[in-house]
């Protein structure tokens, strides 16, 4: 059975901060090779235990909410296990626990919530990243203001309906001619 300090090590240590966004199919199929049996495991709740300590709900988030993203890019499953980490997160920070975890790690407590198509979620993630992460709230704030505004806009992610078999509707297939979630980033720097 995978240890949660294996995924820490790797995500945190291996992978590192410069690592984190950059994905490609290098990156993507080691995550599928070392961890895509513990992503399962846990996706059928036996790996629950995980989230009920503080030194472990960290790997746990970025079991089941980082890791299906690389995984599963352009694949359904990539949202599979978004349910359980936003109870996950939602539940560690209600404790306070995101707090014992120094930045830029602390970020992936919040990023279940940026994941989340609920806009009190996104809402909830804009002030975490203003008020929780001030050493690398710049990069942060910018991305949760950007997904918040797309959630306002749609309700809903749009460049997630094809691998959700939903269909667009006029204004987000205009959205994403336009550019998508960049175009977002952009109106929101502007």
């Amino acid at each position: 059975m995978l240890n949660p300090s294996e995924v820490l090590d790797f995500w945190l240590k291996e992978v590192g901060p410069d690592g984190w966004y950059e994905g490609g199919v290098a990156l993507d199929t080691k995550i599928r090779n070392r961890f895509e049996k513990s992503w399962y495991a846990a996706k059928e709740g036996k790996m629950a235990d995980w989230a009920m300590r503080s030194e472990t709900t960290l790997a746990y988030l970025i079991l089941i909410d980082q890791f299906p993203r690389n995984m599963f890019r352009n694949d359904s499953r990539a949202f599979a296990t978004d349910g359980l980490a936003r109870a996950a997160a939602k539940k560690a920070i209600d404790k306070g626990w995101d707090m014992r975890v120094p930045e830029p790690e602390r970020q992936f407590f919040y990023l279940p919530l940026m994941h989340s198509e609920c806009l009190c979620d996104q809402e909830r993630c804009v002030r975490l990243m203003l008020t929780r992460m001030p050493e690398t709230q710049e990069e942060n704030l910018l991305h949760a203001k950007a997904h918040r505004e797309v959630i306002r806009k749609f309700g809903r992610f749009p460049y997630r309906n094809e691998v959700l078999e939903r269909a667009d509707t006029t204004p987000e297939a205009a959205f994403l001619a336009e550019g998508g979630y960049r175009k977002a980033v952009e109106l929101v720097q502007a």
